[in-house]
């Protein structure tokens, strides 16, 4: 329960923040295209679709902020 506690803070921690930002904008972007792009192209883009959208774009912040979270309490356990 720790671990969760102190990961979902981190997930708005302003020093984990900015490069989990910047690899979401480019890693959901691409993912975004991959999974969606002909959908929008055409209009088709359902509720549904725009959902799994923003998912799409999530899981990579998410991904990112653990291994910030991951690499940082690791330093602090080696000092």
């Amino acid at each position: 329960m720790k671990f969760l506690k102190e990961y979902g803070a981190s997930l708005f921690n302003r020093e984990f923040m900015p490069t989990a930002l910047r690899v979401a904008l480019v890693v959901g972007s691409v993912l975004f295209a991959i999974n969606h792009g002909t959908a929008l192209v055409k209009g088709n883009m359902t509720r549904d679709r725009w959902i799994s959208a923003v998912l799409t774009y999530l899981v990579p912040y998410a991904v990112n902020i653990h291994g910030q979270y991951a690499s940082s309490s690791r330093q602090r356990r080696s000092i």
